[in-house]
């Protein structure tokens, strides 16, 4: 992981540690409520949403009328759904399976 300008590799630990310890999604909105504005959490939300349709196959066009997402955050979406990191991927499969 990249560390951001103002944290130590020890607070970026303590955070994804801290995601890492939560139970169920009710704990995770709570957390999210206590560290992020209403706004940063709806974008988050609309991000995953982006990942997803495009994960089915949904153009650019599609998701972003669907989603209401710039085409500038659809495709920083998709640069990283496509990326090495693996982040999106890893949580839309394991949503996937736990639908299943």
């Amino acid at each position: 992981m990249t560390n951001g300008k103002h944290c130590s590799d020890a607070e970026l630990e303590r955070l994804y540690r801290a995601v890492c310890s939560l139970e169920d999604a009710g704990e995770a909105g709570a957390f999210l409520a206590d560290i992020l504005s209403p706004k940063e959490i709806d974008e988050l939300a609309q991000r995953l949403e982006v990942a997803r349709m495009l994960s089915d196959g949904s153009s650019y066009l599609d998701v972003s009328a669907a989603t209401g997402a710039s085409s500038t955050t659809v495709s920083r979406v998709s640069k990283c759904l496509n990326g090495t990191v693996g982040g999106y991927r890893l949580v839309l499969g394991r949503m996937a399976e736990a639908d299943e």
